[in-house]
């Protein structure tokens, strides 16, 4: 069997879609399918997808460090594409978090980097973008 990654769907509340279709479309990832208010698809270059929308239990918090995922993360092909999207989320007023940007030796081998950044989502989803190549 050969299988690849296919699509993940997260549940949002409906009034922070257009956050997600701002933040992948500057991601480069381009629009599949929307409902304003409803659904939100989006795709990336090599045919996988991210879903955004759905019906969610308000008294349910997400919680990245409890069962199910921390993080999404994002790789992009140059360290300054991190600090593109660092400029980005502080002009949409969204915190980096864990004192990132930064270098994580203790997760690059040898003659790389591993440069990242972590934010949430306005619905409290973690996310990371992150370099990994030649350190610049």
């Amino acid at each position: 069997m050969q299988t690849k990654f296919g699509h993940i769907v997260i549940h949002c509340q409906p009034k922070n879609m257009g956050f997600y279709k701002d933040l992948f479309t500057f991601l480069g990832w381009s629009v599949l399918y929307e409902e304003e208010g409803v659904i939100l698809g989006v795709g990336n270059v090599d045919g996988s997808s991210l879903w955004f929308g759905g019906s969610i239990k308000p008294e349910v918090q997400n919680d990245y460090d409890g069962p199910g995922m921390n993080h999404l993360g994002i790789q992009t092909t140059t360290q300054s594409e991190v600090d593109e999207t660092v400029a980005y989320l502080q002009d949409k007023g969204i915190t980096a978090l864990f004192e990132t940007p930064r270098h994580r030796p203790e997760f690059s081998s040898p003659g790389n980097t591993y440069y990242q950044v972590m934010f949430e989502s306005p619905d409290r989803i973690l996310f990371e973008v992150v370099y990994i190549g030649p350190k610049a």
